[in-house]
């Protein structure tokens, strides 16, 4: 409120605050192109992998990988991911373990996408009915086969929903990157920040660029949703 009457009542002040808007602006879409998205994407396609490992570890009658597997969602899904990171970034140096900020942060990012989207694949793979492993089965097929030729593709569409709002999720998770040194879009609205002490105007602008980017993708979303629904109704 007071950021907007002193808009209204102090035309410099107005002035110099669109003056940082505008020239703060391609600094922040720049870190969202070099770093955000990328981070996001990478992240995003490493964790779906580990997810299906971890999905399929679940799901097998190996008492050994299910242990695995379920220590690793528990340990993961139980604590912060700003914690994670720090361990990653800052605690691993004490074991002589030093890595790049934005290797530090694929590696958290990746680690929880695939704890959650594990979860996710899991109960799509599990809502599969019986009847069509049977049914792979009583063709000659594998359970390898079966699984990569009738499950999963099916899983797939049940999933494709949740997993888009786990992508959404992510890309708003990335600005916590920041926190290691991760020159993304908030840690340059933080670095410019700094420099004129307009947190607030700065701060808005960042999570207007989030909420943009959030919504095209959710626009996206929904139609490849709609697509899936007219295919499955065939």
């Amino acid at each position: 409120m007071f950021l907007l009457n002193s808009i209204f009542t102090d035309p410099e002040r107005a002035e110099r605050l669109l003056s940082i808007a505008q020239s703060s602006l391609y600094p922040m879409i720049e870190g969202a192109i070099q770093y955000t998205i990328p981070l996001t994407l990478i992240s995003f396609v490493l964790g779906l992998i580990l997810a299906i490992l971890t999905a399929l570890g679940r799901l097998s009658s190996i008492k050994i990988f299910t242990i695995i597997a379920r220590v690793y969602v528990s340990l993961i899904r139980g604590t912060p991911l700003l914690v994670q990171l720090f361990i990653i970034f800052y605690g691993l140096p004490t074991l002589d373990i030093t890595i790049d900020p934005f290797i530090a942060a694929i590696i958290g990012f990746s680690l929880n996408v695939g704890a959650y989207a594990s979860e996710i694949i899991r109960a799509a793979i599990l809502s599969i009915p019986k009847g069509q492993w049977e049914a792979g089965y009583s063709i000659g097929m594998t359970y390898a086969q079966a699984l990569k030729r009738i499950i999963l593709p099916q899983a797939a569409r049940v999933s494709i929903p949740p997993l888009s709002n786990s992508f959404i999720s992510l890309i708003k998770d990335t600005s916590l990157a920041s926190l290691i040194l991760v020159t993304e879009m908030f840690r340059r609205a933080q670095e410019i920040a700094a420099t004129n002490y307009e947190f607030l105007l700065l701060y808005t602008e960042a999570a207007l660029l989030y909420w943009i980017m959030c919504t095209i993708l959710s626009i996206v979303q929904g139609r490849i949703e709609a697509k899936l629904d007219r295919y499955v109704s065939r």
